[in-house]
């Protein structure tokens, strides 16, 4: 790979682990002209999008609630037509690879290492949290990756408090190198869905201790990024003051692991983590609405259009 080539791959990287799951026109400033704080407006546009998309039924019908089709809204900038499309696309990939359905003991075998894990605390505001450390990697498989990190995605939805629709994510670079990265293809599909089928589910992302190269293109990139957006990104370092401060104001250090500066103690137990979410995979069969002895597993489908 020529120089030109790791440092593209490095910084396809820090996409994939920043996320920037609220769809790719963060890359550029929004217009100020939507109505995001016009309630009546914004309700009008719920109502004429819900309109668009014709009766519902099944399981699409429990998808597309109001918070669901505003969260669509606002990541196509409130306009109906768009938010539209988006919606569809969602409502075909769902039908297809069937999120819902996949169950624990299905991409365990993932999990091993606790590469992606959710958390047993929640932010100062209840939201669920996701731990990733990417250096923790242990696998190549693509379908593998993204069954996984959609799964715990339909989880930590499934268990935000009410009226809640984001969640925190903190991802600890420890160990991390170019050897335990995601494959690139990987990396771009799972871009790919998070922006497109999970638009504004984050509330914050802090990357812990990540190359000082990541915060330096962040720098640069600030200047063509919509501003809610950006704030979204966080930075944090080991022994560093600054950081600690930025830490105790979304999380209580008292439930925060001493791997993000806090003083409990981070120790992923696979075993546990699998019995409690064969649990939750009942719970998650209740709130849809089926036998969970009756889920058929299907084949993995194409996930994301292939890259151009």
């Amino acid at each position: 790979m020529t120089s030109f080539g790791h440092v593209s791959y490095f910084l396809l990287q820090f996409l994939y682990y920043a996320k920037l799951s609220v769809d790719m026109s963060m890359f550029w400033r929004r217009p100020q002209n939507h109505p995001e704080n016009d309630a009546a407006a914004r309700d009008s546009k719920v109502r004429e999008l819900r309109e668009g998309l014709g009766p519902l039924s099944g399981r699409s019908l429990k998808f597309c609630t109001d918070a669901c089709l505003r969260r669509y809204l606002e990541a196509r900038n409130w306009n109906v037509d768009k938010a539209h499309k988006m919606l569809e696309e969602t409502l075909k990939w769902r039908s297809t690879f069937k999120p819902e359905e996949i169950r624990w003991h299905e991409v365990a075998h993932e999990g091993e290492t606790g590469k992606v894990s959710k958390a047993n605390f929640h932010d100062r505001l209840g939201r669920t949290v996701l731990i990733m450390r990417p250096g923790k990697q242990n696998t190549a498989s693509p379908e593998g990756n993204i069954r996984h990190l959609v799964y715990l995605m339909e989880n930590a939805i499934l268990h935000l408090p009410e009226g809640q629709e984001q969640m925190s994510w903190l991802i600890d670079f420890n160990g991390w190198s170019l050897n335990t990265n995601v494959p690139i293809k990987t990396a771009r599909d799972i871009i790919y869905i998070l922006q497109n089928h999970y638009p504004e589910r984050l509330a914050i992302v802090v990357l812990y201790n990540p190359p000082r190269i990541f915060e330096a293109f962040w720098k640069v990139v600030k200047y063509f990024v919509d501003q809610k957006t950006f704030k979204k990104i966080k930075f944090a370092y080991p022994n560093n003051k600054d950081s600690l401060e930025l830490m105790k104001t979304f999380f209580d250090t008292e439930n925060l692991p001493s791997e993000f500066g806090g003083k409990a103690t981070l120790k992923y137990d696979h075993e546990e983590f699998s019995r409690l979410m064969a649990q939750d995979d009942m719970k998650t069969a209740k709130f849809w609405g089926f036998d969970d002895k009756q889920v058929v597993v299907t084949e993995p489908v194409s996930l994301a259009p292939p890259a151009i």
